[in-house]
């Protein structure tokens, strides 16, 4: 059976940005993991805003203009949120910083891109 393809009308360039927040999504799992065995009020709001980044990438993909723009806005949004919950959940000592070091390095990294995008 064939299945139609869901594309929309994204660039390579948010194609790209989705790819990277879907990384972040596998880096902080084991993180989240953890913070769900201590708080796991925390553990949701950042799961919620990593999903988020995601999420709004695809919706960017589909869109135009103006509109991609606030999508891309809502992603970086979430992306500082999600930062904002794994350093505090450093700041509890739920995880070292050695331990998320990985997760918040690609997340600047896809901030500085998000931004890069958006502030154009």
């Amino acid at each position: 059976m064939k299945v139609a393809s869901c594309r929309g009308m994204h660039t390579p360039q948010s194609s790209s940005i989705l790819e990277h927040a879907l990384e972040i999504a596998t880096l902080a799992r084991p993180l989240i993991e953890i913070i769900q065995r201590k708080d796991r009020d925390l553990a949701s709001q950042v799961r919620r805003a990593i999903s988020s980044i995601a999420l709004n990438a695809a919706e960017a993909q589909g869109n135009t203009g103006g509109n991609t723009r606030v999508r891309l806005e809502s992603a970086l949004g979430s992306l500082y949120e999600a930062q904002a919950g794994i350093r505090l959940a450093i700041a509890w000592g739920y995880f070292t910083q050695a331990a998320a070091n990985d997760v918040l390095a690609s997340m600047h990294r896809l901030g500085g891109r998000v931004y890069g995008v958006v502030r154009r």
